[in-house]
């Protein structure tokens, strides 16, 4: 028995330390391989970490919010924003959101849509449908474009406590609703420079003028919040920051382009429904240029529309209806109908007649885009070919009988039989039969040679967009026979466009050098610092400065002793040339013999040239439109404003009759300035520099004084939040120093122009 017990003693020692041995093992196999998947680990989040982690959260919730960009501002040659970008918001319901229940109960609904109803005028039950219908919605937009007012009341109910039925404070349980922000494009003058500026679609993308033409400038880049969010959306997000579009800054004068459109809105309404029941003329347009440099201070049409609803048909009224039709070629064209646009037909307009009649009588810029026969304005440019040539001397004389038989064709002078003139007379009287016996002295490839140097039949490459093409237009010298030669010398039987016209003459006055015209001189980012200098451009020396100057004295005496008489302002000596062209067809392509474009070109002041004018009527509204007077007058409106607005004093003696004209007009703006809203937010600039301002170069505000006159906005209260002066009764803003209608409309600066006292 002892034996027994002594090897089952012996057996279990050896047994304990076969386990032992055994376990120790299998304890550093199992070491060994949580270090080979430790290391395993390592190397997998080290190498493949980022895929998994999007694995990861792309079964978790993810956030992202666009943060949008503001298109930059296009301002004044003084700083004054003619377009700007406004933050507004979207309404976005988070049904899902609204529908979650607490403890069981849905404690976000009712107090959500009650404060909906209250602050907002939606439809409820459309709200209250869809969300029943869709409880898992995150996106519901029913309200876009709100401005911060109009939700400032419902945002200041989401946080504010409120009292229960126990008496208590807690939460308002308005819940579910956030707003999403973006910019909307406002122009807060209007109607004023619509044709140079354009207007954004629905898209936001620029469409027509420096909007279209700038647009990738304008624009900026989108930025993002974003991040992986966990249920109590508590983890960090990643910010990427939009970035602004640029600022363009303009050469156009807010004050300048409000004396043109004014003027161009005058005639119209002394015009309209005179022969027809219709506007003033078919077209009506004015160009201003820096003749040193080219750059436009004004430009407009009419008639024009409202940037910051272009659509509007309204400015439709009056015009003449157009329809698209398809040519014999299959091609599409537009065809003037003999209706005028009255409210009856634009109730009858399906949307594609709208849309072609918005298009072609609206928002195309006549200016640039608009082409017909220049008539006798082209006659400077045909004289300075033939001194440049050598072929004529200013001492040249040539009969005119009245008429010039050329070909199987017997011409007839615009001014009848003028009898015997030189160079200078044959300008001054306008005379046809002189201008194409000058040109027959030249011949048609010198003649065609210089309406090239002229740029005639060439884009000028304005910056702006839907600048017509001319190419096919104008005759080249093998296709121009002595028929075609005789009337392209006296401006008829080619097209040009306005611009066109204006960029070619200030370089015959200028000493005859032919620069780029722009619009736009220097670009800047959202914080004012410059991007690019956008200097002038000149392209090349059209015709010598001794040519330069005899022309500038022929067109004075256009005006002093010829057919331009009309146009000289009170005060100024100025010089220019008038025209008179017929019309043609653009579907028959018939000439007509009662349709015509009346225009006046000129320059101011005569002896120290600093800007050209051009006004082109396009069949105005009178039985008898071969008057080249309606254009000479409206010209001389518009420069009675704006040589004194520049400051260039005059130097001619003042008649009686001119006094009193003077005393009446200064009257009539002192009248009308005197009306509010205030004057435009200049962005960088001086209160001087702003239009209407009483450190302006347009004079003082009648009736203020010091220019701060009291203005009904200026009594309004400033919203803490936004910084505006809010008008109590309608809830229109205006900037709280200048008093811009931030809401758009119009706001009209001062101009009234202050008469030299020593003359």
């Amino acid at each position: 028995m002892r034996k027994k017990k002594e090897r089952f003693q012996s057996k279990t020692n050896q047994f304990s330390i076969k386990m032992q041995k055994k376990l120790l093992v299998m304890y550093g196999l199992f070491v060994l391989m949580f270090a080979v998947l430790c290391g395993r680990l390592v190397w997998i989040i080290r190498e493949n970490g980022t895929t998994y982690q999007k694995q990861v959260y792309a079964q978790q919730s993810y956030s992202s919010l666009v943060i949008p960009y503001r298109r930059g501002n296009i301002l004044d040659a003084k700083g004054t924003r003619l377009a700007t970008s406004e933050k507004v918001y979207n309404l976005v319901i988070d049904a899902s959101v609204m529908n979650a229940k607490v403890q069981g109960k849905q404690i976000y609904l009712e107090p959500t849509l009650a404060a909906l109803g209250q602050y907002f005028e939606l439809d409820m039950a459309k709200v209250r449908q869809y969300v029943a219908a869709n409880p898992n919605s995150a996106y519901y937009v029913p309200l876009k474009g709100l401005t911060y007012e109009q939700i400032s009341g419902f945002q200041a109910a989401m946080v504010a406590e409120v009292v229960n039925e126990a008496g208590e404070k807690g939460p308002s349980n308005i819940n579910g609703v956030w707003f999403e922000e973006e910019y909307r494009r406002v122009y807060p003058y209007g109607t004023l420079a619509s044709d140079v500026l354009g207007f954004l679609n629905a898209d936001n993308e620029g469409k027509y003028g420096l909007e279209e033409y700038y647009d990738e400038i304008l624009n900026g880049i989108d930025g993002r919040e974003y991040g992986y969010l966990n249920d109590d959306l508590a983890l960090e997000r990643t910010v990427k920051s939009a970035v602004d579009g640029y600022n363009i800054h303009t050469t156009i004068d807010a004050n300048m382009q409000m004396i043109v459109e004014k003027n161009l809105k005058k005639f119209n309404e002394e015009h309209k429904n005179a022969y027809v029941q219709g506007n003033g003329a078919e077209n009506v347009g004015c160009i201003i240029m820096d003749l040193n440099n080219a750059e436009i201070l004004a430009m407009a049409s009419y008639p024009g529309y409202d940037a910051n609803s272009p659509n509007n048909p309204e400015y439709l009224l009056g015009t003449r209806m157009v329809e698209q039709i398809t040519n014999a070629a299959g091609y599409q064209e537009i065809k003037r109908t003999d209706t005028y646009i009255d409210q009856s037909v634009l109730d009858a307009m399906d949307q594609d007649q709208l849309y072609v009649n918005l298009t072609n009588n609206l928002w195309k810029n006549f200016c640039i885009a608009g082409t017909y026969e220049p008539g006798s304005t082209a006659k400077p440019f045909t004289v300075a070919a033939a001194l440049e040539l050598g072929v004529i001397s200013p001492e040249d004389t040539y009969d005119c009988p009245g008429y010039l038989e050329v070909g199987d064709y017997e011409i007839k002078c615009h001014s009848g039989a003028c009898g015997l003139l030189d160079v200078e007379g044959t300008i001054a009287r306008s005379c046809n039969v002189g201008m194409m016996k000058i040109a027959q002295l030249m011949g048609a490839e010198d003649f065609c040679e210089f309406q090239n140097i002229f740029n005639f039949g060439l884009k000028t490459n304005v910056d702006l967009a839907g600048e017509a093409r001319t190419a096919s237009l104008i005759y080249k010298a093998s296709d121009m026979g002595p028929t075609d030669l005789a009337t392209n010398s006296f401006g008829q039987n080619f097209n040009v466009t306005m611009v066109e016209m204006i960029t070619g003459f200030c370089a015959l006055v200028n000493g005859g050098y032919y620069y780029e015209p722009h619009m736009v001189n220097k670009i800047t980012n959202a914080s004012g610092a410059t991007v690019e200098n956008i200097e002038p451009r000149i392209l090349k020396q059209v015709v010598s400065e001794s040519t330069s100057e005899l022309i500038r004295q022929f067109c004075r005496t256009v005006v002093d002793e010829g057919t331009g008489k009309a146009a000289r302002p009170p005060g100024y000596a100025i010089g220019g040339k008038t025209g008179t062209a017929e019309t043609i067809d653009p579907v028959t392509h018939k000439r007509s013999e009662t349709e015509y474009v009346v225009s006046f070109i000129g320059f101011a002041p005569a002896d120290d040239p600093q800007i050209a004018i051009y006004v082109v009527v396009d069949r105005p509204n009178i039985e008898d439109q071969a008057n080249a007077k309606l254009a000479a007058l409206l010209g001389r409106s518009i420069l009675m404003e704006v040589l004194p607005y520049m400051n260039i004093f005059m130097t001619e003696e003042l008649t009686e009759a001119e006094r009193k004209e003077l005393e009446e007009l200064e009257l009539e703006n002192t009248i009308q300035y005197e009306e509010p809203p205030g004057t435009g937010d200049p962005e960088g600039g001086e209160p001087g520099d702003d239009p209407g301002s009483a450190g302006g170069a347009g004079g003082s505000d009648p009736g203020a004084g010091d220019g701060t006159a009291a203005q009904p906005w200026m009594n309004y209260p400033i919203d803490p939040e936004s910084g505006y002066r809010v008008d109590p009764d309608t809830g229109r803003r205006y900037d709280a120093e200048n008093g811009i209608p931030i809401d758009g409309g119009e706001s009209v600066p001062n101009t009234a122009v202050p008469v030299n006292p020593n003359l």
